[in-house]
């Protein structure tokens, strides 16, 4: 299915591409069954309920459709199946959820569906079966689950029932936003829990469900459902600045299997009406990204999502990633809740509003810099003062540079820069070749003009870094003080590696020119003098392509003592002429001076 013919510019259109995803997984699916096998790789939480996990995560598609007005083939299967699984007396019973259990997750598909087809849902099942799916999913309301937004699958659940007419328990909504009231770092920042990341599950989890929320119980709910609105609307200011002109949006964080469901708050805000942008300007957002994705290689030959981002990559997975994690993307598809004559249907798709060439996001400690000739978006970030420990954590979360065109590089083993995933990172070893870089840091603090983190890879090892847009570059300034002898390499973005790639290295710095752009880093005098050479990855290394990627690289050894080491960074994802000077950088006693082609910027060393 990558490069679908589809043009994706209509409702009808929007349809059919959503009916052909569901399709190619129904001719996997086969009546009688409970659950749904779409591969033999494997989750922490098991087959069956990978199976189970499956056909609720095509939910997310069917239900918006049916309460849309639209025939969904084979949706009588599912329904079965639904009675069957939730039926303790059933030989393929779902089975009852422990703590921490992934079935509550898959909950919150059921609670959505009840909410937008009410009535239509319960008139889906006899009364024995309704009791049954009652019980089983009000499992959800009083499980022991982590402190994060999995509190909103309870609340999905029991805003499903209110809004089917079934029993509901208030108490259990009160305690769930209460509990996640203590994640709120305010101007409409979540964090995933308290001291968690900021990632793409504040918008498709946090907000996505918020909106929902506040768009079914505006009367009922009506202090609550006005204040998460309102912290929508700051949110989506920030949040649009992730977005390139051609509808890819920087990946970043974990659960990035699940591609589209990057752009699902935009779904939310459209069915919400949410008043930050038009709903011309949400179609586009919705719309190109769904064109975006449509030409990425992300299915089989069977027409099923893999695992992967951009194409077909276990190496980036999860330890919850099964066959039919991918399906959480059908988030996006809310929107087909509302029908043809809906203004959302009816406005004309809007391009990306004008943003600003930088915008800080303080309560991330991120700043996101649109490139000004290019759609191109990055994002400078701090990494995170703590990280849970996902499968290649520095790689999804603490590198310098995360990007809409070029992504990142994940580990492909401990040894050798080679496999390092060095791009957008300063690694350390001790002349073993084991690298050690940015995990989790000590301090953090962003302004409008740079990043400040401190982070020690070993105890007597403590790096000062400070992360600074200035125009198309940006720049990276690290002060090290260590005990140890170390060896030093800090990476530039990630280009794709073919036999035509062009390697440019000089005493000062090396830039590559791939078929997908130019990936520049240079040292700068201001900071100790470092050898410039390039590393290539193995295949399967980067998010965005399969072939091997190139990484411009500076090195140098390290004494025991202080060290300044300084870069300036770009890229050029168009090869356009671009004659921009290079920033100056002076570090003084107290403080770093940057005169950047239209400002200068003086930041205080002591960055706390």
């Amino acid at each position: 299915m990558s490069h679908h013919p589809n043009p994706l510019r209509s409702r009808q259109q929007v349809a059919d591409f959503l009916q052909t995803l569901l399709a190619n997984v129904d001719r996997q699916f086969h009546a009688g069954e409970t659950g749904i096998r779409l591969g033999e790789t494997c989750a922490h939480y098991g087959a069956k309920i990978a199976e189970m996990e499956a056909l609720s995560r095509m939910l997310w598609g069917i239900f918006p459709l049916m309460a849309g007005g639209d025939t969904v083939p084979g949706a009588e299967k599912y329904f079965r199946a639904i009675a069957d699984g939730c039926n303790p007396q059933h030989a393929n019973y779902w089975g009852d959820a422990g703590p921490f259990d992934q079935r509550i997750v898959e909950m919150a598909a059921y609670g959505v569906g009840m909410s937008l087809l009410k009535k239509q849902f319960t008139d889906l099942f006899p009364a024995a079966a309704l009791h049954n799916l009652h019980r089983w999913l009000d499992q959800s309301g009083y499980a022991e689950m982590p402190e994060n937004n999995w509190n909103y699958f309870a609340i999905m659940v029991q805003l499903g029932f209110k809004q089917a007419g079934l029993p509901w328990d208030r108490q259990v909504i009160e305690q769930r936003f209460n509990r996640m009231e203590a994640y709120y770092l305010g101007n409409g920042w979540y964090s995933d829990g308290p001291g968690r990341p900021k990632d793409y599950y504040i918008s498709m989890a946090f907000h996505y469900y918020g909106l929902i929320y506040a768009s079914l119980m505006a009367e009922e709910d009506a202090p609550r459902a006005s204040e998460l609105r309102a912290r929508a609307n700051r949110f989506a200011h920030d949040f649009i600045t992730l977005f390139a002109a051609d509808g890819a949006a920087v990946p970043f964080g974990r659960s990035l299997t699940y591609r589209f469901a990057e752009a699902a708050f935009w779904s939310a805000a459209a069915f919400a009406r949410l008043e930050a942008f038009s709903p011309g300007v949400y179609k586009g957002l919705i719309l190109r990204h769904l064109r975006w994705w449509s030409q990425q290689p992300i299915f089989d030959r069977d027409g099923i999502l893999t695992i992967g981002y951009a194409y077909s990559n276990l190496v980036m997975a999860e330890d919850y990633n099964s066959p039919g994690s991918p399906y959480w993307a059908l988030k996006l598809f809310l929107v087909m809740a509302l029908p043809e004559q809906d203004a959302f249907w009816q406005a004309e798709e809007l391009p990306l509003p004008s943003v600003a060439p930088q915008q800080a996001i303080i309560e991330a400690d991120q700043i996101v810099v649109h490139h000004p000739h290019s759609a191109h978006v990055y994002m400078l970030t701090s990494g995170q003062i703590e990280l849970n420990n996902y499968v290649n954590t520095e790689a999804k979360y603490t590198k310098f540079a995360y990007s809409s065109h070029y992504g990142f590089t994940v580990e492909r083993g401990r040894y050798g820069l080679k496999h390092a995933a060095c791009d957008s990172m300063l690694l350390l070893s001790e002349g073993d070749n084991y690298y050690r870089g940015r995990r989790e840091c000590e301090a953090v603090k962003t302004t409008q003009d740079a990043i400040w983190s401190r982070w020690r890879p070993w105890h007597d090892v403590q790096v000062e870094s400070w992360l600074i847009p200035c125009g198309v570059w940006h720049l990276r300034v690290h002060r090290l003080t260590s005990a140890r002898t170390l060896h030093s390499a800090e990476g530039g973005f990630a280009v794709r590696f073919t036999p035509d790639t062009q390697i440019e290295s000089a005493a000062s710095g090396c830039t590559l020119r791939a078929d997908n752009g130019i990936s520049s880093l240079v040292n700068l005098p201001a900071g100790r003098q470092r050898a410039a050479q390039h590393i290539v990855t193995p295949p399967n290394s980067s998010l965005m392509f399969a072939e091997s990627a190139a990484i411009p690289l500076l090195s140098a050894e390290l004494a025991p003592g202080e060290h300044w080491l300084s870069c300036a960074v770009r890229v050029q994802p168009n090869h356009e002429n671009d004659d921009s000077p290079l920033p100056e950088l002076r570090i003084e006693s107290h403080q770093l001076r940057i005169i950047c082609p239209q400002r200068e910027i003086i930041l205080a060393l002591s960055g706390e």
